[in-house]
């Protein structure tokens, strides 16, 4: 039976992946995390970070690897516009899946997390991903966009995702390009391995597989959005 988990619940802490090597955009980052890479004056992911506070986050997680000691240089009183940020290390990289159970000490009982690429940036009302969430009653809920590449989330006509890199050969009704925005319920975490690196497609893959609708999805084409993922694309930022 497909669980309800209400209308009333509200997400207030964010897990902002922080932790990558960034090698496409070397040599910038071999002494700094690619999230804080300046942009119009100040660093990448603070972008993400007025996001979420407007969204009504009042925590954020950030994890870290490469260059860690820079994130305390660059938020020495841990703190954004008054939202506190806790940093979670990684001594060995663990991936979005293996990053986010690395966490799961840090949540409440039965609390909702949204997960934001670092390296992103977008105005997509995160709302609309929200009260999606909630209304699917499903273990995660993915952020999409009906165009750009790779189109690789399947959805079926319900907008639950069917399929993910054309692993479970389910073409859906729709494909969708996969934002890196998404929320997942603190449940989702009891079937990762601590201290693994795991990728949390995978994971996603194996819930649809034994559950339909396990896995809910929002096509959200207002607003922007821009991964930052090329030296090209990062040049052409700074100009806007």
């Amino acid at each position: 039976m497909r669980k309800s988990f209400g209308s009333k619940r509200s997400i207030k802490t964010a897990f902002i992946l922080g932790a990558g090597l960034g090698t496409r955009l070397r040599p910038l980052t071999d002494h700094c995390p690619k999230p804080l890479l300046p942009l119009g004056g100040r660093p990448i992911i603070t972008y993400a970070m007025e996001h979420l506070r407007q969204a009504g986050i009042e925590r954020f997680i950030v994890n870290t690897h490469h260059c860690a000691a820079v994130y305390e240089e660059v938020f020495p009183g841990r703190i954004w516009r008054g939202v506190p940020i806790v940093f979670r290390h990684e001594p060995v990289l663990l991936d979005t899946g293996g990053g986010i159970k690395n966490i799961e000490d840090l949540l409440a009982e039965d609390e909702p997390l949204l997960v934001y690429n670092g390296d992103i940036l977008t105005d997509i009302p995160l709302q609309n991903l929200m009260e999606r969430h909630f209304q699917a009653g499903a273990a995660a809920t993915l952020a999409l966009r009906s165009d750009g590449n790779p189109r690789n989330v399947n959805l079926d006509a319900e907008d639950y995702v069917c399929d993910l890199r054309h692993v479970l050969g389910n073409p859906g009704a729709r494909a969708c390009l996969f934002t890196g925005l998404y929320i997942v319920e603190k449940s989702l975490l009891a079937g990762i391995a601590p201290g693994v690196k795991q990728d949390i497609i995978p994971v996603f893959i194996a819930m649809i597989r034994a559950r339909p609708r396990a896995v809910a999805g929002v096509i959200i084409d207002a607003g922007h959005w821009s991964d930052v993922g090329s030296p090209a694309i990062y040049r052409a930022l700074q100009d806007v």
